[in-house]
């Protein structure tokens, strides 16, 4: 499988202070929630970072707006064009319209319609010529050198996961205390934006990254020591991503301290628990972190405060009810 080639450099915590001055006060600052009942079976302090209220509904616009801020003028008039599952491609339609750049989203069949719609609402066109997450990143390569447009990549550039590094900058003003982050993965774009912040402004803080059992594309790059391709195939459909970016990987080696991984039961368990007892009305991706909590799969001191991120709320309410049905 190919990958469009996308800078390589590894953010560091002043480009992801630039990148607050960038986004400004054009995204919402999400509040961060003490969870008594999760600390409770933790033994500890447990705090959710809400990020499913964020504008679009997951993290995503800080990474997309931060790359098109960048943008040179001949690269908006040529437009842009991006690829997801539906988070990113909501997201960078967003941007692109407060930016006021043409945009195009490559998706695939099967892709959450209820993300796709949201995405042509924001003004985007859409590619629905893929199947799976595979051939789209294929479709994209042809549509890059057919388009001429910029690619605003989900999670493998480094200014777009300065963007999301932004969230866990609003994270440890509100929570200077925690012992412990944990966040979901899927190409690995808000693990390495968080970890870098956390390593220089906490550095005795534990960094966890969590990905589904059925989409462990940086598992698969840590064993390898390279990106590979998975096939991706879990409920957490905003953690589909077929391959982890070689930026995540690069941070992961110096700056993140585990990753583990869940179950589609306990990414469920993690839904059901965040409805019910912290009425966060998020996705399964969002869950990711609380369900691995849950699950026991985060070793955590006596008493540590343990911050979780939610990190989006975008699910067709059949499919919520789906979830939080089940047992």
């Amino acid at each position: 499988m190919s990958r469009p080639a996308v800078a390589s450099r590894v953010p560091t915590l002043d480009d992801v202070l630039a990148a607050r001055e960038t986004i400004g006060g054009r995204l919402h600052r999400t509040p961060v929630f003490t969870s008594r009942t999760l600390g409770e079976i933790l033994g500890g302090t447990a705090l959710l970072k809400a990020e499913l209220f964020q504008r679009t509904g997951s993290f995503k616009p800080r990474g997309a707006l931060t790359k098109l801020a960048a943008l040179t003028p001949e690269e908006r008039r040529r437009g842009v064009i991006g690829i997801s599952a539906g988070n990113h491609a909501q997201a960078l339609a967003y941007a692109s319209r407060l930016e006021g750049v043409d945009c195009l989203v490559v998706m695939w069949t099967g892709a959450s319609a209820q993300k796709l719609t949201a995405t042509r609402a924001y003004g985007a066109d859409v590619d629905l010529a893929a199947g799976n997450p595979t051939e789209a990143f294929e479709r994209l390569h042809e549509l890059l050198e057919a388009t001429g447009r910029t690619l605003v990549h989900p999670f493998d550039d480094p200014l777009v996961v300065a963007g999301q590094g932004t969230l866990a900058l609003e994270l440890l003003e509100d929570a200077p205390e925690a012992d412990a982050v944990v966040v979901p993965v899927g190409g690995g774009g808000l693990l390495a934006g968080v970890a870098t912040v956390v390593r220089a402004l906490r550095p005795r803080a534990r960094v966890i990254g969590v990905e589904p059992e059925r989409a462990a594309g940086l598992h698969a790059a840590l064993q390898a020591g390279r990106p590979v391709p998975v096939v991706p195939d879990s409920i957490a459909d905003g953690l589909g991503a077929p391959f982890a970016g070689e930026l995540c990987l690069e941070v992961c080696r110096e700056r993140v301290d585990e990753v583990v991984l869940v179950s589609e039961a306990e990414l469920a368990e993690g839904m059901r628990f965040l409805y019910g007892r912290a009425k966060l009305a998020c996705e399964a991706a969002g869950a990711a972190a609380t369900a691995a909590l849950l699950a026991g799969k985060v070793s955590l001191e006596p008493g540590a405060t343990v911050a979780a991120i939610v990190s989006g709320g975008n699910v067709a309410p059949e499919t919520a009810s789906d979830i939080l049905a089940s047992r």
